[in-house]
This record gives structure tokens, sequence and C-alpha cells, in this order.
């Protein structure tokens, strides 16, 4: 599914956000990504989206090159993959419905397909009942399902979810989790960039671990710290 291969991003200052970072990821797992501010995860994200290329090393989804796709064939490699932020980045204007229906109706699908598809992931994340509600109707926990029922719409193979309890209350996040779990136990592949060390200590899942750039611990099962 992913494989860093001796991955370093070094950028003008000459500061490595990733310094020969090399792991594997297999289909179907749920891993934890964690590091202070600063550690290279969201450059790590930024390989995998393609948003940058690598100075060394190789980057493969799929068991393709990420670094060697070309320009055209970016927005599909992103179609392979859903995004899930801490913000939301929801649109104020549009329903619930339409947020997540924007990206289909940017690839040209049917309309019926359209409504389908809309409707399985609303009912994935327990908001089909707010279909026709607008974003500033909803509480912080609604507002990421929406943004986790977008993600899915695609039926990505994998979740990349960057910090999406950040902005959420302890009961909230874990609403969220349970979601995210639940998107696991279908087959989809996640990745959650998090410093919410409670939840990592609670889920006991695969923990990778970046400090300055280095990836320091792969641990199965793993507590947010290693004294935890």
């Amino acid at each position: 599914m992913i494989e860093f291969q001796n991955v370093s991003r070094v950028y003008k200052n000459q500061v490595r956000a990733l310094d020969d970072v090399s792991f594997h990821i297999a289909p179907g797992e749920f891993v934890f990504l964690i590091g202070e501010s600063g550690a290279g995860k969201s450059t790590l994200i930024k390989l995998l989206l393609r948003e940058e290329v690598p100075n060394f090393g190789k980057v493969l989804y799929q068991g393709n090159n990420v670094a060697s796709i070309r320009a055209r064939r970016i927005p599909r490699h992103r179609q392979s993959m859903g995004v899930v932020f801490q913000d939301f980045r929801l649109l104020d204007d549009r329903t619930v419905f339409d947020n997540i229906s924007f990206a289909l109706e940017i690839f040209g699908y049917p309309n019926a397909q359209i409504k389908r598809k809309v409707a399985d992931v609303l009912e994935l994340v327990d908001l089909t009942r707010k279909a026709g509600s607008y974003p500033n109707q909803l509480s912080g926990g609604e507002r990421q399902r929406v943004s986790i029922a977008r993600a899915m719409v695609n039926n990505p193979a994998l979740l990349i979810a960057d910090e999406p309890t950040g902005n959420l209350d302890p009961d909230t996040s874990w609403e969220i989790l349970r979601a995210l779990r639940d998107i696991n136990n279908t087959g989809t592949t996640i990745l959650m960039a998090t410093h919410a060390s409670d939840i990592v200590n609670r889920m006991r899942k695969r923990v990778l671990e970046l400090h300055s750039g280095h990836l320091v611990r792969d641990e199965e099962g793993g507590a947010y710290s290693v004294q935890a």
C-alpha cells in the first residue's frame, strides 16, 4: 500500500524535514503518525499527496513511485486517497449534501450515481438526517463527520486524517475515532497524524513516531510514549 524507502526531504534552508525514513504500511492497517510540531508529519503527508517530492529515496503508493506521477495524473492519484483536516474545510454556503457531492461533480459523475454515493457515505457517518443542513447549523463533531464523508465518497483505498480531533472536545473526539474505526473495519487503510495521546494510548494501534525528521519508533499496539 505505502512504502517509504530511505526518504529524505531537504528544504532550501538545509532543514531536513525527513531524514532517511523507511517504513511499509499494508492494506487495511490503522496507523498513528505522532511527533512534536516540526517533526516531519506534515511533510510525510505532502509527499504521499504529491504536493512535494523527496530529494532522496522513493515514496511508493500501491506500487507506483509517487514522484514519477505526471502532472496531469496527480488529481487522479489524489482521488484514490481521502484526506480529513483539523479545520473541516467545508463550504459554508453549501449544504452537507452539496459539500460531499462537489468532488464527484468535478469528476463528472452522473447525478444518479452522485445521489447514491452521497447517501451511502452519509449513512456511514450517521448523518443522513443532516443532508440538507448547512455547516453553521452543525456541531463540531458533525462537521468533522461531514468532512470524513466527503473524503470517503470516492471509496478511497487510503484515508489520511491530519489532526482530525484537534479542535474537538474529548467526547466528540471519540465520536470521530469510532467513525474512523468503522471505516477501517470495512478495509480502508487509515493513516492518522495526531497529538492526542489519550486516543493513541486507548486505541493501541501501530505507531510511527517522528522526531526531528527521523523515524524513531515503529511499534505495533503502541502507546503515545514508550513510558505510557
